[in-house]
């Protein structure tokens, strides 16, 4: 792969080569990507979206919202320090093509951006109910009707590749989804393989998939363009953009340092924990005056977090250099900070996070009520959807399509598009928007 084909501009629907140097300096392609998705729907429903702490009542607790843009910054930071190292190790790619350290820095602040958009309500296990209910629920009556990577779309459903298909499918007035640069759109997609076969290899790229079948054409199109290194013959499966790895970097560490401080400041782990599993990391940039000088736990714990974080930025940075010419060839085959000096660390802070955060009462609770909203919700639309283009749609089944939008495809003579749209629509709900669907459905809300 090179640089000068991953930095592509292009967008759905080009005719002419968008090149760097023809760019407006005071508002460049990448940074238009940043704005179409920061003013999408999609991605202002996040604000009422689980990240750790379902239906949270805190007010300093992060949801989806406040997570991506955290991320997003994180990965501005970290493209455009890789992106000044890159300019002087390719100097080619400035003087000849114009580009510059900020342009990295936006590709991968854009692709952080979305990188959750795609994710339903309630979190993980809301992508895990709606693959149940097709696994071993209602839907699995529809696997007969469906191709095997079809039906694997739907029992593994993933927010990643409904991500992606937020992103790009056309719709009425829309056509390309958001029209992002293929840049983004590539370094967007973390796992470039469709659903079959499952988890091929150890690779990182291999780990979920990134685009449903209904996106398959989209994606090729996105990775011959940037020059993608295609990994398997037998099925659509491409080398990472490099650049995604910054992207990843950027969500493990926001995720491992700030659902650890989202804990401390909830009371579930204790505040001596954030001294003691975070002090290697911080022990060279760490200044002890100024952290008992502050009065206050939440300040306290953002002095640490905030230390963390700019030592694992700096590191990713210089794992991804000494990796450059792998990552380059598709032959780097992990996270960047499985690379980390600090892997232990870090390691020890996501083990405490899982036992003291994900798996407490309150979060596991809220992820039982949210598994029965979204089988609720998926056996109502899907039985209302299907009755309807069969003809046999009841009185109940009508008055349930009137209050479903009508871009999700319900009168399409193809099941697979019939399921997946009510997938989609499930999935863009809000975490109190399924509530009070479900609410209605049960008869309990007027």
């Amino acid at each position: 792969m090179n640089w000068e084909q991953l930095l592509s501009l292009k967008r759905f629907g080009d005719t002419n080569k968008r090149l760097r140097k023809e760019q407006d300096e005071t508002r460049l392609g990448f940074e238009v990507d940043y704005d179409r998705i920061i003013f999408s729907s999609e991605f202002r429903s996040l604000q009422d979206k689980t990240q750790v702490i379902p239906l949270s009542e805190t007010d300093f607790v992060h949801t989806r919202l406040t997570h991506s843009l955290e991320v997003s910054v994180v990965g501005r930071s970290l493209g455009r320090l890789v992106g000044k190292k890159l300019l002087e190790k390719h100097p080619h790619l400035q003087k000849v093509h114009g580009y510059q350290a900020n342009d990295f820095g936006a590709i991968v602040a854009a692709a952080a951006l979305a990188h959750d958009i795609g994710n339903p309500p309630f979190g993980h296990s809301g992508e895990k109910a709606i693959g149940e209910f097709f696994k071993t629920g209602e839907g699995l009556k529809y696997k007969d009707q469906l191709t095997a990577k079809e039906y694997q779309d739907l029992c593994d459903f993933e927010g990643n590749a409904n991500g992606f298909k937020i992103l790009t499918e056309d719709r009425a007035g829309r056509i390309g989804g958001l029209r992002l640069s293929y840049a983004t759109l590539g370094a967007f997609t973390k796992y470039p393989k469709e659903s079959l076969p499952k988890k091929p290899t150890t690779h990182i790229a291999d780990k979920k998939y990134g685009f449903f079948q209904s996106e398959k054409e989209a994606y090729v199109d996105i990775a011959e363009e940037l020059g993608l290194i295609k990994r398997s013959e037998d099925s659509v499966s491409y080398a990472r953009h490099p650049l995604t790895f910054l992207v990843e970097a950027a969500d493990d560490i926001c995720y491992t340092i700030i659902d650890f401080e989202d804990g401390i400041n909830l009371g579930l782990i204790q505040e001596e924990y954030a001294l003691e599993y975070l002090s290697k990391i911080i022990r060279h940039t760490i200044r002890p005056e100024n952290y008992y000088a502050l009065s206050t736990k939440e300040d306290r714990i953002g002095y640490l977090r905030a230390l963390a974080i700019g030592s694992l930025i700096n590191e990713a940075v210089d794992i991804f250099m000494e990796n450059e010419e792998a990552i380059l060839n598709g032959d780097f085959d992990c996270a960047l900070l499985d690379k980390s000096k600090y892997e232990a660390q870090i390691n020890d802070i996501i083990k405490i996070s899982i036992e003291n955060i994900y798996q407490s009462t309150e979060v596991i609770d809220k992820e039982i009520a949210g598994y029965g909203v979204i089988n609720t919700l998926l056996e109502t639309y899907t039985a209302a959807v299907n009755n309807s283009f069969n003809g046999t749609a009841s009185n109940y089944d009508e008055l349930i399509l009137n209050g479903l939008p009508k871009n999700i495809k319900n009168n399409s003579p193809s099941l697979y598009a019939r399921l997946s749209g009510v997938c989609y629509y499930v999935s863009l709900l809000s975490d109190s928007k399924a509530i009070l669907d479900y609410k209605k459905i049960k008869g309990i809300s007027f």
